[in-house]
């Protein structure tokens, strides 16, 4: 089999490619430098010219006009990590070049943290913590409205990778899953196992929300205070999305106003919040600082994705994560 001449450009190499890929990858490629930054490639060097597939990850090089015309046997760059847009160009989707990305593997830790914080919001596990933190005693389980996981409703803002993937989980319990996605009509959403309603409904009626909205122009501010004010009596809203789906400072006004309200918040915006931010100070604010994707090993899922894109690139195979301009137009 052919090995092509390829080069690792990435500030994140150890935490994407472990030792297992590192391997998996040798065996496949000619190497032609050892692992670069966009820093240690600003000045272009000469071997550039000979790249024909780049290896990279988090700290990605942009693919400017200039980076191209270096790179001029440049074939596939494989992205082990998410979102193409702080390095993908205008001039970049011009030239042809296949672009896949580890967006799917890195979808899957941001599935099971949602799905856990579905299941613990159902059991109001935050408000119980919190009571017996304060209290120092336990509270009688009458004090606290608990749906649980039956026949309860969670409702999923968006049916793309992460919320397909939350489709899959949710279906293992006896829950009724709601969805919106304008994207999705009723008949692919009943073969998903999910009932498609209105962003209004979909609060309206869900004991949890779940936010899977890629930020796009016209998502900014998509949830409102409006919906969040709508939601039942001891609901809560989880957002692993992006911060600025949401209109933040009118959802706060809405959970100081409804202490029975509750929001666990992987992602706000700005990020990190300023340290003056309500979001510190409401005692329903649940906040984790946007840990939901990809962490420590499970980062080498993404590196792993890269490699088995590699081989099908190298068997002459459509790639299975390949990114188009309109695609990668509509992805987080």
């Amino acid at each position: 089999m052919r090995k092509p001449k390829t080069a690792y450009i990435t500030s994140r190499f150890d935490l994407i490619y472990g030792p297992i890929e590192q391997a998996a990858i040798a065996e496949r490629v000619e190497l032609l430098a050892p692992p670069q930054t966009p820093e240690t490639v600003a000045d272009l060097p000469d071997w550039l010219g000979q790249v024909e597939v780049i290896l990279s990850g988090w700290g990605a090089p942009v693919l400017d006009d200039a980076f191209l015309a270096a790179c001029p046997q440049l074939e596939a760059f494989f992205y082990g990590a998410g979102s193409v847009r702080a390095f993908v160009t205008d001039a970049f989707w011009e030239t042809g070049i296949q672009l896949s990305s580890a967006w799917a593997a890195n979808a899957v830790p941001v599935a099971e943290y949602a799905h856990a914080a579905i299941l613990l919001s159902l059991k109001r596990f935050w408000a119980f913590s919190q009571a017996v933190r304060q209290d120092r005693a336990y509270p009688h389980k009458e004090a606290f409205r608990v749906a649980g996981a039956y026949r309860s409703t969670v409702g999923l803002c968006s049916l793309g990778m992460i919320g397909r993937m939350m489709a899959e989980r949710l279906a293992r319990h006896d829950l009724r899953v709601i969805a919106n996605d304008p994207y999705v009509d009723q008949v692919t959403g009943a073969n998903l196992g999910v009932e498609m309603v209105s962003l209004e409904t979909l609060f309206a009626q869900a004991d949890v929300v779940s936010l899977h909205t890629p930020w796009l122009p016209e998502t900014v501010g998509l949830i409102t205070g409006e919906l969040v004010a709508s939601m039942k009596p001891n609901a809560t809203l989880i957002n692993t999305s992006r911060g600025a789906v949401v209109d933040e400072e009118a959802m706060l006004d809405v959970l100081a106003a409804r202490p029975d309200l509750w929001a666990v918040l992987d992602v706000v915006w700005p990020e990190p919040p300023s340290p003056e931010s309500r979001l510190f100070d409401l005692p329903n604010v649940i906040l984790t600082p946007h840990i939901a994707g990809s962490m420590g090993a499970e980062c080498h899922r993404m590196g792993q994705y890269m490699i088995e894109e590699l081989d099908r690139y190298l068997a002459g195979e459509p790639l299975r994560w390949e990114l188009t301009r309109e695609k990668a137009a509509i992805m987080a």
